[in-house]
C-alpha cells in the first residue's frame, strides 16, 4: 500500500511502515472484532497538540472491554516475534522510557501507555498536523471464539487533511437503517460496526452523494456513517438522542462550546425525517470530519453549495480551539512534546 508515515507503534514497538504485518487467519480481520479510535493532532503556537487524547484513550479501553479484551492484563506479542523484530535503537521505541519490561509490559497497558505511546508516534513520525488510529485487534485464530488469541495494539499517525472535500456537502438519506442497539453496544468503537456504515457511504456516492444519513429503527435521524449530525433552527441546535448513535467525542465538544461561548441552547431530541425541512442549516461533526456543512438532504436544498452563518461560526471556534488558540480549552490538548509518564 501507499506509504502514509515512517513508522507505526506496534506492541511497544516503533517499527518501520512497510514491516507492519500480522498474519491473514487473523481473528480481528475475518469477524470485525477489533476495536479503534479516530484522533487529530493540530499544529498550535506551543508545537503539536492532540485534541481530547486522553478521553479518546478511555473510550478505546472501554471498547476494548466491550469485545473481551483486557488490555491491562494482555501480552501484547510473544517474546520471539518481537525479537525478529528488532532494530537498531534509530527505528526501535523506547521501552524504559514507556515502563515497559523487555517482553514487551507483562502487566499489559495502562491508559496513561497508550497515551505517551500515541505521543511517541507523532514525535517519531516528526509529525506537526495529522490523523492518528489506535487499534486493538485480536491475533491469529479462526473460529467466532476469540478465547485463547493474543491482544495486539497498534498505533498508526499519518498526515490526512479535510475529510470531505466540499464546503457543504450533498446527503442521502440512507436505504440501509442504523445497526439496532439491541444488537451491539452502540457506546463502543468496533470494527464491524462499519460494514453498515460502508454500505451506506458507498452507496450514497453511488448514487451522485457526497455521503449518507442513517435513519434509526424507528426511523428517526441517527447519524452519517463515520459522522455526528447536528441541525439549526432560531438559533438552536438539535442533534438526536443518545441510544442508536456513537455518541462521539467531538459532539460533545460541540454541545460543550456551543452552550458556553456562544450561548446557544443545544436539544438532543428524536428527528424525523420530515422534520428538516423546518432547519435553516445543517452539518456533520466528528475527528476527521470535523465541522462541515450540509449544503443538501435528499432533495432538499438548506444552505445549497455553501455553509450557513451558524454552522461557520461554530466551524471556526472549534478549529481556534483544537489549534490552542481559546486557552479555555487548553484542557483538551496534549502537547506532543511533553511526557506524560515518568520514567
Amino acid at each position: 500500500m501507499q506509504k502514509l508515515a515512517d513508522f507505526i507503534w506496534l506492541n511497544g514497538e516503533v517499527i518501520p511502515f512497510e514491516e507492519s504485518r500480522v498474519h491473514i487467519l487473523n481473528h480481528s480481520l475475518h469477524y470485525g472484532s477489533g476495536v479503534f479510535e479516530g484522533i487529530r493532532c493540530y499544529e498550535t503556537d506551543k508545537g503539536p497538540a492532540v485534541f481530547r487524547l486522553n478521553d479518546h484513550i478511555k473510550r478505546l479501553f472501554r471498547s476494548a472491554d466491550v469485545m473481551q479484551m483486557d488490555l491491562r492484563r494482555s501480552l501484547p506479542a510473544d517474546l520471539e516475534s518481537r525479537e525478529k523484530r528488532e532494530r537498531d535503537s534509530s527505528t526501535r521505541s523506547s521501552e524504559k522510557s514507556l515502563g515497559m519490561t523487555e517482553a514487551g509490559g507483562n502487566d499489559g497497558w495502562s491508559e496513561a501507555e497508550i497515551v505517551e505511546a500515541t505521543l511517541e508516534i507523532v514525535r517519531k513520525n516528526n509529525l506537526a498536523e495529522c490523523y492518528i488510529r489506535p487499534l486493538v485487534f485480536y491475533g491469529s485464530k479462526m473460529g467466532l471464539d476469540p478465547a485463547g488469541s493474543e491482544i495486539n495494539i497498534m498505533i498508526a499517525a499519518w498526515p490526512w487533511g479535510k475529510y470531505l472535500s466540499k464546503e457543504a456537502v450533498k446527503v442521502k438519506i440512507s436505504d440501509f437503517t442504523r445497526i439496532h442497539p439491541k444488537s451491539s453496544v452502540m457506546t463502543a468503537k468496533i470494527s464491524g460496526h462499519y460494514a453498515n456504515s460502508i454500505l451506506a457511504s458507498t452507496d450514497a456516492k453511488n448514487n451522485g452523494f457526497d455521503e449518507a444519513l442513517l435513519l434509526d429503527y424507528r426511523g428517526n435521524i441517527a447519524e452519517g456513517p463515520g459522522e455526528n449530525v447536528f441541525f439549526v433552527k432560531d438559533n438552536q441546535l438539535f442533534t438526536p438522542n443518545k441510544g442508536s448513535i456513537l455518541p462521539g467525542i467531538t459532539r460533545a465538544s460541540i454541545i460543550e462550546i456551543a452552550q458556553r461561548e456562544l450561548g446557544m441552547r443545544v436539544k438532543e431530541k428524536d428527528i424525523k425525517s420530515d422534520e428538516i425541512k423546518d432547519f435553516s442549516e445543517a452539518f456533520f461533526v466528528g475527528t476527521a470530519v470535523e465541522v462541515n456543512a450540509i449544503g443538501q438532504i435528499n432533495d432538499l436544498k438548506l444552505t445549497g453549495e455553501k455553509e450557513g452563518e451558524v454552522t461557520k461560526k461554530i466551524r471556526e471556534l472549534y478549529l481556534d480551539i483544537v489549534h490552542g488558540k481559546v486557552k479555555t480549552y487548553d484542557k483538551w490538548l496534549n502537547l506532543v512534546t511533553e511526557k506524560t509518564l515518568q520514567k
